[in-house]
């Protein structure tokens, strides 16, 4: 049941407290390579349970894309005991959620239970990870699931391969350069044997991490540990040896084509860091200095004061190797591509010539301490975050850390990172069009 009521100053109180609350939590290896976080929060009686692969979508030999989103799906089909399609009727029925996601670097994996079943959660989990049931019938049921989620999700939805697109285009030589999702023709021909052969290279122990986090009693979680993770065989790590990108030095301009839409969209993308650098949060701070709300300088301009287009914002996507900037501008009316592009060009020369307002730079301040809180206000997004701090960013402690990143960034960082990243000979631009009739 959802409170539906609380006063503004004990949510501010509340704030106030977690902001300044550091998040505890003990890691630690076990023989056979598996990373283990433990967070102990005992203020509400729940245990969420997660373990994260590093492997992702950019994870694929050639022409077998889209294999770990796939595995996403695959490794609910059961093992040896737990029965086909039973995996959720175990966990609604002992008061639990569980859910799975992918990301072009890591996959991950959690239950979430009342703390009197922390047990069967960690069961669950390294049944996946032991000895999941991997046949014939699994792969063809979830092979239809997931074209059905490609077609409903990207190639019959508008903008639906808008990222995509980007991807493509941003990225030649390294795998980002395919959706995440997989292409239809690599899921389509892949064979037993062949997810057989991922799941042993990718889905073991030392590539793994296993989160557990809320109302646990650390020695007794440990024991467990040991008793359903400690047997399980160590496994060969194979080098992410990806080929690395010429940078862009001219810049190119390319058309894609969308049958769903009848109003184009156009799309200015830039190749950037790793999102383990600090250019790639500052990155992060200077789109949502660009797009972030009604009130942020792309929005009030083009859309609210001009009306010149329908939407128009900055995104940063960070990945593990690259990250992805991009502006788009969908135009409203009879407006051009080349008038967007002149106004879009305006905001960007002014970020490098011109230091941001103090009070628009306290503003962008306020909204990341806000999303800090948020981040971890929940017993899942701590454990989601402690994971993906070790795996991706290789320090667990960024979950306390992380916000003295951003507050350490400076209005004249955030000048020279544009000056530095987003000019016009670094750029691809992409026309996303409707198909001509």
């Amino acid at each position: 049941m959802k409170k539906r009521f609380i006063s503004a100053v004990a949510i501010a109180f509340f704030g106030l407290i977690l902001n300044a609350q550091q998040i505890k939590f003990e890691e630690y290896d076990l023989p056979n390579g598996l990373h283990v976080i433990l967070h102990q929060d005992n203020s509400a009686p729940i245990v969420t349970t997660g373990v994260m692969y590093h492997v992702g979508g950019k994870d694929y030999e050639k022409g077998r894309s889209g294999f770990a989103h796939f595995f996403e799906h695959l490794l609910f089909e059961g093992t040896p005991n737990i029965k086909r399609g039973d995996w959720f009727k175990i966990v609604s029925s002992n008061g639990g959620e569980n859910n799975a996601n992918t990301t072009l670097d890591r996959t991950y994996y959690y239950e979430t239970f009342p703390s009197n079943n922390e047990q069967l959660g960690l069961w669950m989990e390294a049944e996946r990870m032991r000895h999941p049931v991997i046949n014939q019938i699994g792969i063809d049921t979830q092979r239809e699931v997931v074209k059905e989620e490609k077609r409903l999700r990207y190639d019959n939805k508008p903008y639906g391969n808008f990222i995509h697109k980007i991807q493509e285009n941003l990225f030649i030589k390294h795998p980002y350069h395919n959706p995440n999702i997989g292409l239809m023709e690599d899921l389509s021909s892949a064979k037993l044997e062949e997810f057989q052969a991922f799941y042993k290279k990718y889905y073991v122990p030392n590539n793994a991490t296993l989160v557990v986090a809320g109302d646990i009693k650390p020695e007794q979680t440990k024991k467990w540990i040991e008793t359903y993770y400690g047997g399980i065989p160590k496994g060969t790590l194979y080098p992410k040896d990806f080929p690395k990108e010429t940078p862009i030095t001219q810049e190119k301009e390319v058309t894609a084509i969308d049958s769903n839409i009848q109003t184009p969209a156009y799309i200015f993308s830039y190749r950037t860091p790793s999102n383990k650098e600090k250019d790639a949060y500052v990155l992060d701070m200077l789109s949502s200095y660009l797009s972030n709300g009604k009130s942020s300088v792309l929005y009030k301009k083009l859309v609210d004061q001009d009306k010149k287009a329908l939407q128009v914002g900055a995104f940063n996507q960070g990945f593990e190797d690259y990250s992805i900037f991009a502006f788009y501008a969908i135009p409203m009316g009879q407006t051009t591509k080349q008038t967007l592009q002149t106004d879009i060009d305006a905001e960007i020369k002014k970020l490098q010539t011109t230091l941001i307002s103090e009070e628009d730079y306290q503003k962008l301040q306020n909204q990341y301490e806000n999303q800090f809180v948020n981040a971890n206000s929940s017993i899942e997004g701590i454990a989601g975050s402690l994971a993906t701090n070790h795996v991706l960013m290789g320090d667990t402690n960024l979950i306390n850390k992380e916000i003295d990143i951003y507050r350490s960034i400076t209005r004249q960082d955030l000048q020279n990172a544009a000056k530095k990243y987003l000019n016009s000979n670094q750029r691809i631009i992409i026309n996303y069009v409707s198909e001509k009739k």
